[in-house]
């Protein structure tokens, strides 16, 4: 028997072609490594209904413009990425709401999401435990469960020189709103020590002269190859965290890279982070100035964290994420 898993987002154009590209941001790329992922089995039919232009087939999933939906076709299980609005499109049996942000009941009524939240009563599938923590009892009424992601295999399956020693470069790759002027503060201070380090961080941000002079340099974002190489070409993962971050791919990627994060922890960054196994978690500000300078500035400090990371590489892949999320389907695989 075959069963029908569709899902339904309503952000912009692509598909899984598109995996590679510097436009594809953390809930793109969950949603085609779990939708390529399920493709490989047999007795499932997959189907993504989304703004893309290029109606196709890829890696046996079908992608599918929003308007192309058939009144007659229903699925089993229909996933919303975000949107509980979006239910209204599509016919099913079972419905699940995989949240990508941090939702208030504030911004739940003001999303406009309480009306078909109640008529639809999807099973909410967040990201992680600050996630599941944070997701209170109106906005998840109808239960919810964690599925934790994982990074592209492009990540998992680059080699790692243990022996290979980068520059002591810092880099910043996720949104720039996201405590980036606590960041740049630090910075400031950290440089004092690290007089041949840079920071790179992600666009768009428009630097002042001080952050010029301190080396502070906006990164072109590129496709993920290149992604992969700067991080490979760089010491430190800098990222204080933030109330809105649920799971910080950014930081997953640079983890399976085996580059050492320094964070404050705020937000789901506490769950990429062994402390002093993988990287630090600051207390304080103060703290984290004193972490990094301790990775940029001691080459052994540096090897001890970067062995312990390479010892826990390929953790989870999307294997592992498919069949977790078929458990919280109750799908037998």
């Amino acid at each position: 028997m075959i069963i029908k898993i569709y899902f339904i987002e309503n952000s912009f154009d692509y598909n899984a072609q598109n995996l590679n590209d510097h436009t594809i941001a953390g809930s793109e790329k969950t949603l085609i490594n779990i939708t390529n992922e399920l493709g490989k089995n047999d007795n499932l039919l997959i189907k993504v209904f989304n703004n893309t232009t290029k109606s196709k087939i890829i890696n046996k999933v079908h992608w599918l413009n929003i308007s192309q939906i058939e009144k007659n076709d229903s699925a089993d299980f229909v996933i919303s990425m975000s949107d509980a609005n979006l239910f209204y499109k599509l016919t099913g049996k079972k419905n699940f709401l995989w949240s990508h942000s941090v939702q208030n009941l504030e911004k739940f009524l003001r999303k406009n999401q309480l009306i078909p939240f109640i008529k639809f009563k999807p099973t909410m599938i967040l990201e992680g435990d600050y996630h599941y923590n944070t997701r209170g009892f109106f906005t998840s009424l109808y239960g919810k469960k964690i599925l934790k992601i994982a990074p592209d295999y492009d990540f998992i399956n680059t080699k790692i020189d243990i022996n290979f020693i980068p520059p002591p470069n810092a880099i910043f790759t996720t949104r720039s709103d996201r405590n980036l002027k606590f960041l740049i503060e630090s910075w400031l201070e950290i440089k004092k020590n690290n007089k041949k380090a840079k920071l790179f961080i992600n666009p768009p941000y428009v630097l002042n002269d001080d952050e010029i002079k301190n080396e502070i340099i906006v990164r072109n974002k590129g496709d993920k190859q290149l992604l992969i190489n700067e991080l490979l070409n760089t010491r430190l993962f800098l990222s204080p965290g933030h109330i809105g971050e649920v799971f910080c791919l950014a930081a997953e990627e640079a983890r399976e890279l085996c580059i050492p994060i320094v964070t404050m922890g705020y937000g789901s960054l506490f769950e990429r982070v062994e402390h002093n196994v993988t990287g630090y978690i600051a207390s304080n500000q103060e703290d984290f100035i004193r972490y990094s300078n301790d990775i940029l500035t001691d080459e052994s400090i540096f090897k001890e964290l970067r062995i312990n990371l390479i010892n826990k590489r390929n953790s989870r892949n999307y294997t592992n994420v498919k069949n977790d999320f078929l458990k919280i389907l109750k799908i037998n695989d």
